[in-house]
């Protein structure tokens, strides 16, 4: 049934597709903008992005287009494209993009060089546009093919979670709302590095007890920093926050995970960054700014700097576990 709301999506990976479709199951009207010729070919063609979400039907409702100016025509644009591209797309549909369109920030990371949230690039850009952010344990493919799942948009204003809501939301996707939207953008950013951490625990064998200390000191590291940059705790103890990390640390389907898995099984970071693409980058990428921003802040982040060590600094694996075994015992509080 049609709710009478227009949706572009820009970023044509398996996030994108599946909100794309998300948004159609809503009964919005749909249009995916991406510059992959191959994902519109295997879209228009076949009706499945045989590149990033095979074996999931895109509904022949759904437009998949190059032609940006076409996505910008909507009530909601979705940015779903890598952090390090979001800048760049900001800039090239600022003059397509009318300033009542809400836009809903998918992207997950923060900027290298700046150290700027996703939210806080976007307003540099586009000021006069509002803004929100959809954060929480979303395996694409599972969303996509209508398993049961539920997410956290931020935004400031209710009225604009009211539009969201049934643009893309409903009885199989389920929107929660928060108001902090820093909060909901670091339980996303954060976790992807702890995972990458617990993949590499798994990798070494180092057993389920380790994995469960990770997610746990892991989650405290993620509180820590919240509250430094000005987020709430209790946004953490929500599913943009403990269900983001229980998620992307429990599963081999995380790509974190699975890509610090590889590296504690010894593989080179090069040849795995490489072979899987872009895949496995925002954590990657993210490592770096997050400890960057956790040094400003003066915030400790123990297992963050150690992944940052191992994939940036090239830090031996097994010297790195043995600096966090060998670290002082604190108090568990965070």
């Amino acid at each position: 049934m049609q709710n009478n709301y227009r949706v572009g999506i820009i970023g044509g990976g398996a996030w994108g597709t599946a909100l794309s479709i998300i948004a159609n199951r809503a009964g919005s009207q749909v249009t995916l903008g991406t510059r992959n010729n191959n994902v519109i070919a295997s879209a228009n063609q076949k009706r499945t992005n045989d590149i990033y979400l095979p074996n999931v039907f895109i509904d022949p409702n759904i437009l998949v287009t190059d032609q940006f100016r076409d996505v910008c025509r909507s009530d909601v644009v979705i940015l779903a494209m890598p952090s390090y591209c979001l800048r760049a797309m900001c800039i090239s549909i600022s003059d397509m993009l009318p300033p009542d369109v809400i836009i809903l920030i998918a992207s997950k990371g923060i900027e290298r060089g700046s150290l700027m949230f996703m939210s806080e690039v976007v307003k540099s850009i586009l000021p006069h546009n509002p803004v929100a952010i959809i954060s929480g344990p979303n395996f694409a493919d599972e969303a996509a093919k209508g398993q049961p799942t539920a997410t956290t948009i931020a935004c400031a204003e209710t009225e604009l979670w009211d539009t969201l809501m049934y643009a893309i939301g409903g009885r199989l996707f389920r929107p929660y709302m928060t108001h902090d939207i820093i909060g909901t953008q670091i339980g996303g950013v954060v976790k992807n590095v702890i995972a990458i951490a617990c993949g590499i625990a798994m990798g070494k064998n180092l057993g389920e007890n380790a994995r469960a200390a990770l997610v746990t000191r892991g989650f405290a590291e993620m509180s820590r920093f919240t509250l430094a940059n000005g987020g709430k705790y209790e946004t953490l103890m929500g599913l943009s926050g403990l269900g983001d990390l229980i998620l992307t640390c429990g599963s081999p389907k995380s790509r974190n995970m699975s890509f610090g898995m590889a590296i504690g099984q010894g593989k080179a970071k090069d040849e795995l960054l490489t072979s899987r693409g872009r895949t496995a980058l925002e954590g990657v990428i993210s490592s770096e700014s997050i400890c960057k921003l956790a040094k400003k802040f003066n915030v400790s982040m123990p297992i963050c700097e150690a992944v940052c060590s191992i994939i940036h600094d090239n830090a031996p694996v097994d010297q790195v576990i043995g600096a966090l075994l060998e670290r002082p015992f604190v108090s568990e509080t965070i």
